[in-house]
C-alpha cells in the first residue's frame, strides 16, 4: 500500500512551502516519525516527519515550491526493511582500486616535483627572498634568465599588480536563499523604504545589575532552575518604559494608530537556520522568574528547530542583543509592523565620572530604532532614558525596594 504524504499546514495564512532539503534519498527505507525533509515557509523552517515506515519515493525536488496539501512523497508501507549488513561492507576490490589510484596520483606529483628546476621559471633563492618580501607570487612574472629563469634583477624590478591574482583560492559558491531568508530580506528592505526610521543612542551603567546577579544568581538558580540573566532586567525595564510612553507600544494601520494595552515582547534568538523572533506574551504580568523561564523555553525551542509560527507571530516591541556576538554599537532595523526596537550591545569596562571622580564601570551602549511617523523625538529619547534609569536603579524601579520578593526567594 502506498501512503501519500502531503504538506501539512505550518500555520495560519501559509499556503505554500519550499522543499529546503531532503534528508533521505529516493528508495530509502524510512521509519515512522523519522525526519525526511526540511521545509521552509516565509516564517519558519520545519522538519517533515514520515507518517509511516516503508520505502520512500520522492515526488518533489529540493527548491520546489509546493502548496499546502500537495503530495510530496509516497511511502510503500508493505515493503520489508532491507538487510543493512551487506551495505556496510565495501567490496575489497573497490578499496584496492582506490588505493592504486591514490598511489598513482602521488607518484605523478613526485615526478612533477623532480622535473622542476630553476630553468623552468622558478626563482633563484635570492630572487625568491625578494619576491616573498614584496608579497609577489613567482608565477605572476616572467624570468629573463636562461630558459626563463627568474633572476635577482627580475625580482628587484617586479612590482605587485592589484589586478594580479595571488596564490590563494579564488573559488566561489552559489547557494539558494531559503524562503525564510528571502522573506526576511524583503521585509527588511520594505521597512527601510516605507518607514521614517531613526535611531537614538544612550549608555547605561551595569554596576547595580552586576552586583545583584553576583549576590543572588546562585540562590535564584537553585530555587527556580533558571539563570538570573540580563534579559529579565531589560524586559521588565522595557515594560515599565512602555507604560510611561504608550506611543512606543503602537503601530500604524492605514490612517489609524493602534495602541496596545498589553506588552508582547519579541526577543531575537539565533537558531540553526538563522535569526528567529519568538514572543514573550503579556510580559507585563511576568516576574523575573517568569521572564527567565520563558526566555529559556523559547531559546531552547528555537535552537532545536521546534519553534512554531504562532510563537513568532505578533509582538508589540522587540529586543535584540547583538552584544552576545561582540557588537559594540548598531542601528537595529524595526521588526514590522512594530514601531520600535531596542538594541543591546556588549558590556565593556570604561572610565566614567561618578560623584565628581573617575571610576571604572561596566558600560553598555543602547540603541532605539523607531518609526518617526508615529513616535516623536521626545517619546523616543524619554523611553530610552526610562530604560537607562531602571537598569541603573533596579532595586527601586524594578523591584519596589524588595529584592527577595521580586526574585521570589
Amino acid at each position: 500500500m502506498a501512503l501519500e504524504m502531503k504538506v501539512p499546514s505550518p500555520g495560519e495564512s501559509i499556503t505554500e512551502v519550499e522543499i529546503a532539503q531532503w534528508l533521505v534519498e529516493d528508495g530509502d527505507y524510512v521509519e515512522k516519525d523519522q525526519a525526511i525533509a526540511e521545509v521552509d515557509s516565509d516564517k519558519a523552517t520545519l522538519e517533515l516527519p514520515a507518517e509511516a515506515s516503508g520505502i520512500i519515493t520522492l515526488k518533489a525536488e529540493e527548491g520546489d515550491v509546493v502548496a499546502v496539501g500537495e503530495v510530496v512523497c509516497l511511502i510503500d508501507t508493505e515493503a520489508a526493511k532491507p538487510d543493512t549488513e551487506s551495505k556496510e561492507e565495501q567490496p575489497k576490490e573497490e578499496k584496492k582500486e582506490e588505493k592504486k589510484e591514490e598511489k598513482k596520483k602521488d607518484s605523478e606529483v613526485e615526478t612533477s616535483k623532480k622535473e622542476t628546476t630553476y630553468a623552468s621559471g622558478t626563482p633563484s633563492p635570492a630572487a625568491n627572498k625578494i619576491l616573498q618580501e614584496k608579497g609577489i607570487q613567482s608565477n605572476t612574472i616572467s624570468g629573463t634568465g636562461k630558459d626563463g629563469r627568474i633572476t635577482k634583477q627580475d625580482a628587484v624590478e617586479a612590482t605587485p599588480s592589484m589586478g594580479t591574482p595571488g596564490g590563494g583560492s579564488r573559488n566561489s559558491s552559489t547557494k539558494r536563499m531559503s524562503m525564510l531568508r528571502r522573506r526576511v530580506a524583503e521585509r527588511l528592505v520594505s521597512v527601510k523604504n516605507e518607514t521614517a526610521m531613526l535611531t537614538t543612542f544612550n549608555e547605561v551603567d551595569m554596576t547595580e545589575i552586576f552586583a545583584l546577579r553576583t549576590k543572588y544568581k546562585d540562590r535564584f538558580r537553585a530555587k527556580h532552575g533558571v539563570n538570573l540573566g540580563f534579559m529579565s532586567f531589560f524586559t521588565l525595564a522595557v515594560v515599565r518604559a512602555l507604560e510611561l510612553y504608550p506611543e512606543v507600544n503602537s503601530m500604524i494601520d492605514g490612517d489609524n494608530t493602534v495602541t496596545f494595552d498589553f506588552k508582547d515582547i519579541s526577543i531575537a534568538v539565533s537558531g540553526p537556520r538563522g535569526l528567529v523572533v519568538p514572543v514573550i506574551r503579556n510580559a507585563e504580568t511576568l516576574t523575573f522568574r517568569g521572564v527567565e523561564s520563558e526566555v529559556k523555553r523559547l531559546a531552547t525551542r528555537a535552537r532545536d528547530g521546534q519553534i512554531t509560527v504562532d510563537e513568532m507571530t505578533g509582538g508589540t516591541f522587540t529586543i535584540t542583543n547583538g552584544g552576545v556576538f561582540g557588537s559594540m554599537m548598531s542601528t537595529p532595523i524595526i521588526n514590522p509592523p512594530q514601531s520600535a526596537i531596542l538594541g543591546m550591545h556588549n558590556i565593556v569596562e570604561r572610565a566614567i565620572v561618578r560623584d565628581g571622580a573617575i571610576a571604572i564601570a561596566p558600560m553598555m551602549y543602547l540603541a532605539l530604532s523607531y518609526d518617526h511617523r508615529i513616535i516623536d523625538g521626545r517619546e523616543s529619547v524619554g523611553f530610552l532614558v526610562a530604560i537607562k534609569e531602571a537598569i541603573e536603579d533596579p532595586i527601586e524601579l524594578l523591584m519596589n525596594g524588595n529584592i527577595e520578593r521580586a526574585l521570589e526567594l
